[in-house]
């Protein structure tokens, strides 16, 4: 098989956009709309917050995103896993059809069990997913500059997949049922595998002799020692880890928090959630990303991790707020309009931390081992999210949603204090401008 370049500048543009809008489509399905579902029914938060531990799935795709760069080809990686996906969001739309509708008939319920099941199996499918195209866009377009450039587009398609998850689907399951959003999802992402399979450039040589396990295990080896002996890698690991680990607790629940506690409802989330939110976050990592493209990463990194973790406040705000109108009845819970500003507000925030992560990540990337490592970089960047995002449920029963948010600045402190010892890091030194 030849390698073919992409055809042009727009179809380069157009292939980044769909292949990760595909790869946010699946991680909302599973991260947002199933826990939107859970809270609607009444489900425990504590319970709830387990569905964080899906995204281990996330977290420990290094251990297998060595077979990406092995086996095959990135393009083929991509096609087969999305086949998969579509098949496997089909199977659960089945599964919600006859799903419970309350916390009383889900106690126990073989079709929620059976749905949670097949979650759990489209969590591993969806971060194999995340390699093939991480891999795939690293071999595609391999000038840093040029990855740089494209960086603001690939936020900017994965947040259009959140905002058709969070405003659209979401609306669909509040008019006609939560098996729909499922479903709808499904049709999309099958949509977009056919396009994928159709016209997705090739642009790799394909292995003409099949590795063996061995050797596999062997060069598994190789890509993640290589990526353990770059400069300094104890810091690397501490900032990838910590970076938004405050901004990943606070998130876990939220959800649950504004439909629950803040009141707001289905329709009103769809748009506050959806809308406004998804733009704001899409601002925020545009916002990010030309700051980087203008002024360097080393520059730039300061303000938007200040801006990531400042914010954090106006959630505390929020929680203390409505937990003092429900105690004294003087005092005015925050409206509608404040709601939906403090949540724009602190996505855009969460947004400018966004672009940073992703440069950061791939800067630490050896260029023999694009997708392990970026896998290695993004894994741990999710680490602390999915664990102990977990536990923020336990969290909020026993000690409310303000110490939660309280508890969130708290564990932004060690990114900031880290980040000033990591920006000495030659990885990380921005190029000739």
């Amino acid at each position: 098989m030849s390698t073919a370049a992409p055809r042009s500048t727009a179809f380069t543009r157009t292939w980044v956009s769909s292949t990760y809008f595909a790869q946010g489509l699946p991680f909302m399905l599973i991260n947002f709309l199933f826990a939107a579902y859970l809270t609607d029914i009444g489900v425990k938060e504590a319970w709830i917050g387990y569905l964080n531990y899906f995204g281990l799935a996330w977290s420990l795709k290094f251990l297998w995103a060595p077979a990406v760069d092995f086996w095959g080809t990135k393009r083929r990686w991509l096609v087969t896993v999305e086949g998969a996906l579509v098949a496997g969001f089909g199977l659960l739309t089945l599964l919600m059809m006859h799903g419970p509708r309350d916390a009383a008939a889900a106690d126990h319920n073989v079709l929620l069990q059976g749905a949670i099941a097949t979650l759990a199996v489209l969590a591993v499918l969806a971060a194999t997913h995340d390699i093939a195209i991480d891999g795939y866009y690293m071999e595609a377009i391999t000038d840093p500059g040029e990855q740089a450039a494209y960086t603001g587009l690939r936020s900017l398609a994965f947040q259009v997949a959140k905002l058709f998850v969070r405003s659209a689907l979401l609306a669909l399951t509040g008019w006609i049922g939560w098996h729909w959003g499922f479903g709808v999802g499904a049709i999309t992402l099958a949509i977009l595998w056919m396009f994928h399979l159709a016209f997705l450039p090739r642009v790799e040589i394909a292995r003409t002799r099949r590795t063996t396990v061995p050797e596999a295990m062997r060069g598994f080896g190789r890509a993640f020692l290589s990526y353990l002996r770059q400069p300094s890698i104890l810091l690397v690991l501490a900032l990838l880890v910590t970076y938004k680990l405050g901004d990943q607790l606070m998130f876990a629940l939220n959800t649950t928090f504004l439909m629950r506690e803040v009141g707001v409802s289905k329709p009103d989330l769809a748009w506050i959630g959806g809308l406004l939110g998804s733009a704001a976050l899409t601002a925020g990592s545009l916002t990010s990303a030309w700051a980087i493209q203008k002024f360097g990463w080393r520059r730039s990194v300061w303000p938007l991790t200040l801006g990531m973790n400042l914010n954090i406040w106006l959630y505390v705000w929020l929680a203390w707020s409505v937990a003092q109108a429900k105690i004294d009845p003087s005092h005015v819970a925050p409206g509608l309009p404040v709601v939906a500003f403090i949540y724009s507000f602190e996505q855009f925030a969460g947004g400018l931390g966004s672009s940073a992560l992703i440069v950061f990540a791939l800067r630490t990337c050896n260029p023999d081992f694009k997708a392990a490592h970026y896998a290695i970089a993004t894994a741990l960047a999710s680490l602390g999210g999915a664990t102990l995002g977990a536990k923020a449920g336990e969290i909020v029963t026993q000690i409310g949603y303000t110490q939660l948010f309280l508890l969130s600045f708290a564990v932004a402190i060690p990114s900031m204090l880290i980040l000033p010892f990591a920006l000495r890091l030659p990885q990380l030194q921005d190029p000739a401008r």
